[in-house]
This record gives C-alpha cells, sequence and structure tokens, in this order.
C-alpha cells in the first residue's frame, strides 16, 4: 500500500515547520532589522510565525512579554483561549466565510496566559464533524502569529498547570486538558 501525506505533512514538509515547545509545528518567517528598547534590553521590533496544529495536539498554556496578533490561513477552525483576571475568553479563529463564529485575526495581550486546539477537539459536536468524525480526514489549522515587540524565547513561560488551575478554579478542567509536558493531572 502506497502512503500518501496528509495536508499537514506536506505544509510541515513544504514551510520547513519544526515542532514547538508548546505543542504544534512552527517556523520563524520574518524578524524585523529595527529594534525597540524594551526594559532597559533592546528587542527586534516585531517577528512572525506560521504555526500548525494538527487534530489531537494542542498549543499547551503560555504566556510571552509582548502581544501576539494570530492570523488564520487554512485548516479548521482553532479556538485560542485566554485567562486573565477577568476569567475565560475563547477566539474562534477561522474562515468567517465558512463558520460565523469563526474571525480571521485575533490578540492575545502581553502577559495573558493562553492555549490553543482544534475547534472541534473541544467540542466533538461542533460544526466541522459529520457522524461523529472530522467533515476532513486530517483536520488541522495553519495560523501566523506576529509578535510586537518582537518575541524572543527568553521571555516565553509555560504555565504550571496545578498553580493555574488554583487561580482559575472555574476553568480547572480545561486548563488541566491542554496542560504543558503532561503536568494535566488534577491534584487530588
Amino acid at each position: 500500500m502506497k502512503y500518501t501525506e496528509t495536508p499537514a505533512e506536506r505544509l510541515i514538509r513544504q514551510l520547513g515547520l519544526q515542532p514547538h515547545p508548546e505543542g504544534g509545528f512552527y517556523r520563524e518567517t520574518y524578524r524585523s532589522g529595527m529594534s525597540v528598547r524594551v526594559d532597559a534590553r533592546e528587542r527586534s521590533a516585531s517577528t512572525a510565525i506560521y504555526y500548525l496544529l494538527e487534530s489531537g495536539n494542542f498549543s499547551a498554556w503560555h504566556r510571552i512579554a509582548s502581544d501576539e496578533l494570530w492570523h488564520f490561513y487554512a485548516g479548521s477552525p482553532l479556538n485560542i483561549y485566554v485567562l486573565n483576571d477577568s476569567g475565560l475568553t475563547t477566539h474562534r479563529l477561522g474562515n468567517p466565510q465558512n463558520d460565523a463564529s469563526c474571525s480571521f485575526q485575533a490578540v492575545v495581550h502581553a502577559g495573558h496566559w493562553f492555549a490553543a486546539q482544534l475547534a472541534f477537539d473541544a467540542d466533538p459536536s461542533s460544526q466541522g464533524r459529520q457522524g461523529g468524525m472530522p467533515a476532513e480526514p486530517n483536520p488541522y489549522a495553519l495560523v501566523g502569529c506576529t509578535v510586537a515587540p518582537g518575541f524572543e524565547f527568553t521571555e516565553f513561560e509555560l504555565a504550571d498547570s496545578q498553580a493555574l488551575a488554583r487561580q482559575h478554579p472555574r476553568h480547572a478542567e480545561l486548563i488541566h486538558r491542554l496542560a504543558p509536558g503532561g503536568q494535566g493531572k488534577p491534584e487530588g
């Protein structure tokens, strides 16, 4: 039997994507030659990446020191969950011409905890499933992320899911489900 690449595998290969520590695949596509001074440090003014998630995978809870603008390119809708002092906000990134609940862009503000997963991984009864199965044989979402001031891994922090769940007990199940590195078991 001949193996055929899935659409996600093809994009990973064609775009030269690599595994990301938060989950999914990425490649930096732009780093501004201009710099800005932030807290007495020089940083690139802006950066951009391709980011791809496949069904069954997720972007674990993390935060960064800059605003991040997400852009939808192709595939299935993606939920971006953002936790802040006011609680949980869910942005549904996707093509609004196919799903009115989607938007082409969403912003995650600096310092807020956030995570992402394909929308129908979050809700099996959501649009995009037929008879309990994904409408697409190999669902994925290809997005772009633009960060300003530019992204630096030194300012990237994966969440401690136990501590985050204590801060947001109403959302503990979601926090544990999208926990980084297998931390996903609640205390008890």
